[in-house]
């Protein structure tokens, strides 16, 4: 994982952020700085093999209730670790690295991937990638860049 660091950028709760490595140009999601690690909505996932080395396919569907705008991304395994959710239930996970861009910084984060329909963001980002100086005032929200007004309405199912 490599480390960008930054000093003392302010965030919201949840904000909008984009993963260009994998083609999302833009989800929501929730800051939690309780979460060790970044977890993204993920189905389909099926591991293979490249070069020797494992590799993961996935779908991502980055808007609630909406197939609109899917991404099928491919990734190295990083890891596959044991994960408590938020129900207390232990599953493992497959972790990759993904770039990711929050107010404006890049950083590159370890994220699970795991069903996310049952919960209110599509991604949560956890500590570990929060760690390269960004604050999180829990009063606030989205105090980065959003996404276009054609796009958060496609995430309200609109």
């Amino acid at each position: 994982m490599s480390v960008t660091t930054h000093s003392n950028i302010l965030a919201g709760w949840r904000e909008w952020v984009q993963l260009p490595g994998i083609q999302v140009p833009w989800i929501k999601a929730k800051l939690d700085t309780g979460a060790q690690t970044s977890s993204l909505h993920a189905y389909d996932v099926e591991g293979f093999t490249r070069d020797g080395q494992d590799w993961v396919r996935f779908g991502i569907r980055p808007w609630q209730m909406s197939d609109e705008d899917e991404v099928i991304a491919e990734c190295p395994v990083v890891d596959r670790r044991r994960v408590r959710s938020s129900s207390g239930h232990v599953q493992e996970r497959v972790v990759v690295s993904i770039r990711l861009v929050l107010v404006g910084q890049e950083v590159d984060a370890e994220v699970t991937l795991s069903n996310r329909d049952q919960m209110g963001f599509r991604m949560l980002i956890g500590r570990e990638a929060l760690s390269r100086g960004f604050v999180v005032d829990s009063s606030r929200s989205f105090l980065g860049d959003r996404a276009p007004r054609p796009m958060r309405r496609r995430n309200r199912g609109q």
